[in-house]
C-alpha cells in the first residue's frame, strides 16, 4: 500500500481515513487481523504513537477490534463497515456538491449534468 500524506493535515487524521477506505472498500476483509503497530508504522513511515492514535480512532469508530492478546482485526460488523461507506459517500457528494456550486451549478443543474453523462456512459456501452 502507498502511504502519501498531505502537509496540511494532521498524519494521523490521513492514516485513519485511508485505513477506513481500505476497510470500506474490501482491501480490508472483515476479520481480517491487522499487521501490529510497529510494523503498520514502519511500512507508513511513522513514528508508532501517530499509528497507535490512528488505530484507536479506527476502534472508537467500530471498524476495528483490539483482542488483548492478538492484536487488532477488522470488524466483522458489515453493518458498520456498510454505515462508514455511507458516510464517506455523503461526505463525498456534499464535497462535489460545494465544487459543482463554487463553478456556477446549482443542485438541480448538477443532477441533470449527472444525469446526461450517466446516459452518454451508458451509450458508450458503460454501467
Amino acid at each position: 500500500m502507498t502511504w502519501d500524506f498531505a502537509p496540511d493535515r494532521p498524519i494521523y487524521l490521513q492514516l485513519q481515513e485511508l485505513m477506513k477506505l481500505n476497510i470500506v472498500s474490501g482491501k480490508y476483509s472483515p476479520g481480517e487481523k491487522l499487521a501490529s503497530v510497529r510494523d503498520l508504522s514502519i511500512e507508513a513511515s511513522v513514528n508508532p504513537n501517530t499509528m497507535q492514535r490512528a488505530l484507536t480512532e479506527l476502534e472508537r469508530d467500530g471498524l476495528v477490534q483490539a483482542q488483548r492478546t492478538s492484536g487488532r482485526y477488522v470488524t466483522n460488523d458489515m453493518e458498520a463497515i456498510r454505515n462508514m461507506k455511507n458516510e464517506l459517500a455523503m461526505e463525498l457528494i456534499d464535497s462535489f456538491f460545494s465544487k459543482m456550486n463554487e463553478i456556477g451549478y446549482s443542485k438541480s443543474e448538477t443532477i441533470e449534468i449527472i444525469s446526461k453523462a450517466k446516459e452518454a456512459g451508458n451509450k458508450d456501452g458503460n454501467s
